[in-house]
């Protein structure tokens, strides 16, 4: 009797460790361009009056292709940096907006006289 015990315990190790290292080899670790933000009045407005601006270009888009196509209006470069190589899916988190609103605000400080 203790054998088997053993036996379904071992079994129950190993089946453990086989789904943790399928699990532990589908994970992907995601890198950007990371630039920082902060996230003032004084910039939140700016980029809202900007997005404002650039929704109107895009009326006739719907989700994530009239997200896509704000943020390439907002600032192609930024775009590029950010999302061009690996584009927003439907339903995905976007966790680059704050990078690409920081990446805006640079762009816009340095173009100010």
């Amino acid at each position: 009797m203790k054998t088997g015990n053993f036996e379904k315990k071992m079994i129950s190790f190993l089946l453990l460790c086989m789904a943790e290292l399928i699990l532990s080899s589908e994970k992907v670790i995601y890198t950007f361009s990371e630039f920082p933000y902060k996230e003032t009045s004084k910039n939140e407005i700016l980029f809202r009056e900007i997005e404002a601006a650039c929704e109107g270009g895009c009326l006739g888009k719907n989700g994530i292709s009239k997200v896509l196509c704000v943020r390439q209006c907002i600032s192609p470069s930024c775009y590029r940096d950010l999302y061009q190589a690996d584009q927003l899916e439907e339903g995905e988190v976007d966790v680059r907006l704050n990078s690409f609103k920081g990446c805006f605000i640079q762009q816009y400080n340095k173009s100010r006289p």
